[in-house]
């Protein structure tokens, strides 16, 4: 097993030191174990991250997730044994509060955009750079999920490029018939959410108030039965077929 406990203060009933209740907890899912280590290196030294546990595919994952309490979950896609999308969809019909940000080498990987259908916070590239990582861990920890513009649109064309079938003409009806039910102006920022737009660049593209973009947000949430802006971006996204 590896479960690798790298915190910093406290102790459990077992004797294992237990992170600082501000801390946010981190397990690092990956089959590679040099990438396992250099991240549990460069975030464990991060002030306000601890990384409580590593596991080195899915079905380990989902043992030690749980056992260590995460906050926040960086998940490969592609494991042995079992990969990322099915041990983040099992791990977040369990745990509905835990975030899970999955990682991809974006070569066009078909599996990404799945992962976020399963209510994945977003998802990062392995070469992002140390301190967008910890930004993004930050951003999901606090209940915004990660969505990167350029990446997004990239990564949503890439894998929906040969997505056709019943599933998707599926998935494109039940998409227009939630978005059928939105006022012109909640459509409008469903659209720039899609774009990846944060709140102030969305106010200022549509001449409105960043307040306003939030109660729109919020409305948009509510109406689509959604809990986050990637879920928002697809469901635009398979709307257009």
């Amino acid at each position: 097993m590896d479960t690798v406990g790298l915190v910093t203060t406290g102790s459990d009933p077992e004797g294992h030191q237990s992170p600082a209740p501000d801390q946010i907890r981190l397990a690092v899912v990956d089959d590679d174990p040099m990438v396992r280590t250099a991240l549990g290196m460069m975030l464990g030294g991060t002030s306000g991250i601890t990384v409580v546990a590593e596991a080195g595919d899915g079905e380990e994952a989902l043992r030690v997730v749980p056992d260590a309490r995460a906050d926040v979950v960086l998940m490969d896609i592609r494991m042995p044994v079992r990969d990322g999308l099915s041990a983040t969809e099992e791990l977040l019909a369990a745990h509905p509060s835990l975030k899970i940000i999955v990682l991809t080498t974006f070569d066009t990987d078909d599996m990404v955009l799945k992962a976020l259908r399963t209510g994945a916070a977003g998802f990062l590239l392995k070469d992002t750079p140390p301190a967008r990582l910890v930004e993004a861990i930050r951003t999901v920890a606090s209940g915004q999920p990660m969505l990167s513009p350029s990446v997004t649109a990239q990564l949503i064309a890439a894998v929906t490029r040969d997505d056709q079938g019943s599933e998707a003409q599926d998935r494109a009806r039940a998409a227009q018939q939630s978005l059928a039910g939105l006022t012109e102006r909640e459509r409008d920022v469903a659209d720039g959410v899609a774009r990846g737009l944060s709140n102030a660049e969305i106010a200022a593209d549509l001449f409105m108030g960043v307040p306003t973009v939030k109660t729109h947000v919020g409305r948009l949430f509510t109406k689509l039965g959604v809990e986050n802006r990637v879920q928002v971006a697809i469901l635009v996204h398979d709307a257009q077929g």
